[in-house]
């Protein structure tokens, strides 16, 4: 296999990643690879019920992988068509081991021809009122992803982010229809393309509706990065001006929020690589420096320098120097072994 120093061009420019994995020869591919052999084989045996999908070869799979992989870190996008050929895969295993599921996972998988058409259905159905239609949210939502392809690379980069932190997560359809974090930022970002658009009573009517069914509230002004992975995801607000970087990890119950009644840039801004446990308020205009961890229940009011440790209301430095991506191992509690527990 080429190495990934030897085609630095093609590697998406907004991929990050730490040095080591920049210099690595071997990308890697075991979350797809691996599993794709055995996958396929399962679907070769799934009765002619469940629709057919254009099957692979296993070696060709494999080469496919290594040789078209856009990768820069962990969490970066994998050959688009690798991810969407295991996802038809996976349904079509769980239709035939729970045939229950069968006509559910044809409406929401087998029955398109692509991550962006899926994506873009699932969003529609989870998303839908009785004043808002399902076929009026599927047209917004395949439009903005035929207008911005960008979307899609995001998406299969916050899918591999969850496959690559959740332990909880062994297949990329689970992330696709049951993790609402994922959808939550998939439905933010066509409402963050519709704002941009100066469509904003659009925009604003998508975020309602994102608070009210996923419970997580994110401005359709706030930028958010790829590789970005909300873990449980309930209670999460994110303002206006905040700005999410890529390869973060947020845990349930956090604010980016502001402060005062004044208008313009107030919000946070986290760097990339950085870890924030459940429960953190982080307020104001101010720096979370990439690479940092913020402990579970923490108010930062004030700038984290990059490759450092947080813990506390209000929060406090008990560790400077880490350069590992904290978010990427989602370890919270390393380093904090010196710490004085007594009450």
């Amino acid at each position: 296999m080429r190495s990934v120093a030897k085609h630095s061009a093609r590697i998406p420019a907004h991929c990050v990643g730490s040095d080591r994995r920049r210099q690595s020869k071997k990308p890697k591919v075991r979350a797809i690879a691996d599993r794709l052999g055995t996958q396929q084989k399962l679907a070769r045996d799934v009765p002619e019920r469940i629709l057919e999908v254009e099957q692979i070869p296993e070696e060709e799979s494999a080469t496919a992988a290594e040789e078209n992989i856009m990768i820069e870190g962990d969490a970066c996008p994998i050959n688009e068509n690798v991810v969407w050929q295991t996802l038809c895969q996976e349904a079509r295993g769980d239709a035939n081991s729970e045939p229950a599921l069968a006509s559910y996972l044809f409406s929401t998988i087998l029955a398109h021809r692509s991550l962006e058409d899926a994506l873009a259905f699932v969003l529609a159905n989870k998303l839908r009122s009785n004043v808002l239609l399902d076929s009026q949210l599927l047209e917004l939502f395949s439009v903005q992803y035929r207008r911005d392809h960008s979307l899609v690379k995001m998406a299969q980069a916050d899918m591999q982010a969850v496959m690559d932190r959740d332990p909880a997560c062994d297949k990329y359809l689970q992330i696709l229809l049951f993790f609402k974090g994922f959808q939550a930022i998939q439905a933010h970002r066509v409402a963050a393309a519709l704002w941009r658009q100066d469509r904003k009573p659009l925009a604003m009517l998508l975020q309602s509706r994102i608070s009210e069914i996923f419970h997580v509230d994110i401005h359709p002004g706030a930028t958010i990065g790829e590789g970005v992975m909300l873990d449980h995801a309930t209670g999460v607000v994110i303002g206006e001006t905040a700005v999410v970087e890529n390869n973060v990890s947020i845990l349930h119950g956090v604010t980016l929020g502001g402060t005062g009644t004044f208008d313009g840039d107030r919000h946070p801004k986290i760097g990339s690589g950085v870890v924030i446990g459940a429960g953190v308020t982080i307020l104001g205009n101010i720096k979370v420096g990439a690479n940092s961890k913020i402990g579970a229940g923490s108010v930062v009011l004030q700038e984290i320098p990059e490759n450092s440790t947080a813990v506390g209301i209000p929060a406090r430095l008990v560790k400077i120097g880490t350069k590992a991506e904290p978010s990427l191992s989602m370890d919270q509690v390393s380093g904090l072994d010196s710490l004085n527990y007594n009450i």
